[in-house]
């Protein structure tokens, strides 16, 4: 079964992880539009007992779900690979148990192949995932954000994306010309403009999704893992994205308030304890302004992209009305 990874990459695992030999498992999930798998590696010999790894292998031919098969898409997804290469190799040593990531072990690249060696969650204590979260777990998630967001704040995101997440609108010109929406194809621009002028920028993970957080078996504690579009950014583009991969129209109509003052309380903490020479008062003040920003940057790539997501609903057209009519 190791063949299935080339000589050169079984070697890569074997000098990282110590090993004797390695039985390549199952695959964990394909990667978006066919560029590889993530897969568990079982190892014998060594002190650990799996690992996982990212192995990206670039498609002969593209096969995007939604049909953006262009080579703009292609070389946003690329270049997505050398940054999360980039964050594992030179930022994710930063990262502790209050905002904790897979270790990272090893590196390597062949050809058109690239290959990511990652410390195994579910055997480090984070081996639960959830499809719905309660309130109660939800705050945990945004905790990790508020330590993440806190981190890194002020940081110049070299190596990385210079704006974070998947939808930045200078990487989604295709979309936003697919956008039938006029009042907010024409925000969009100052909507972008507001959010990269923020006085306090960070890093953002750039896919805060619920699929992207590792729960321990009590479930009050959690991981993050995959960081392909991480960057510089507001951390409200985080908070809403994460916020709408959890809860439903009225759900977020009904605990937004909550949420956010969970995140700023967490955020505020944080603050306190990492960076005392950061005005957490003045950070609170301006990101909370921004949040309603941050969630309709989203819904304008979201209605270019895919128009009939279920995402798209009326809570998120009535902040995004209020959005551009304060603009």
């Amino acid at each position: 079964m190791s063949n299935a990874l080339g000589e050169t990459f079984t070697s890569v695992i074997l000098k990282a992880t110590g090993a004797g030999s390695l039985r390549v498992g199952s695959s964990i999930q394909e990667l978006w539009s066919g560029y590889g798998q993530i897969l568990r590696i079982h190892l014998t010999g060594g002190p650990r007992a799996t690992v996982v790894v990212k192995h990206v292998a670039m498609p002969s031919a593209q096969n995007h779900p939604r049909g953006w098969n262009s080579n703009l898409s292609h070389d946003r997804k690329v270049f997505s690979y050398q940054v999360e290469t980039n964050w594992y190799r030179s930022w994710s040593l930063r990262c502790d148990d209050r905002c904790r990531v897979p270790g990272f072990l090893a590196s390597a690249r062949e050809g058109d192949s690239v290959l990511l060696v990652l410390e195994d969650l579910d055997d480090s204590g984070f081996p639960i995932r959830l499809s719905r979260l309660k309130l109660r777990k939800i705050e945990a998630c945004l905790r990790w954000l508020a330590e993440f967001h806190t981190l890194f704040m002020g940081e110049s995101p070299s190596g990385l994306w210079p704006n974070g997440t998947y939808w930045h609108l200078a990487t989604r010109p295709e979309e936003l010309a697919s956008l039938d929406d006029a009042p907010l194809k024409a925000a969009a621009a100052e909507i972008d403009r507001k959010l990269n002028a923020a006085r306090f920028q960070t890093f953002v993970h750039g896919d805060a999704k619920l699929a992207n957080f590792c729960f321990s078996k009590s479930e009050d504690r959690v991981a993050a893992l995959d960081f392909q579009y991480v960057g510089g950014g507001c951390g409200m583009k985080d908070v809403a994205y994460f916020i709408g991969s959890c809860l439903d129209e009225s759900e977020c109509e009904a605990h937004e308030e909550a949420l956010l003052n969970s995140y700023f309380a967490s955020l505020r903490s944080a603050l306190l304890r990492r960076r005392a020479d950061i005005d957490a008062a003045a950070v609170v003040t301006e990101w909370r302004g921004l949040f309603p920003l941050a969630w309709t940057d989203f819904h304008r790539f979201l209605k270019g992209w895919c128009p009939e997501h279920w995402k798209i609903n009326s809570y998120s057209e009535r902040v995004a009305r209020r959005v551009i009519q304060n603009l």
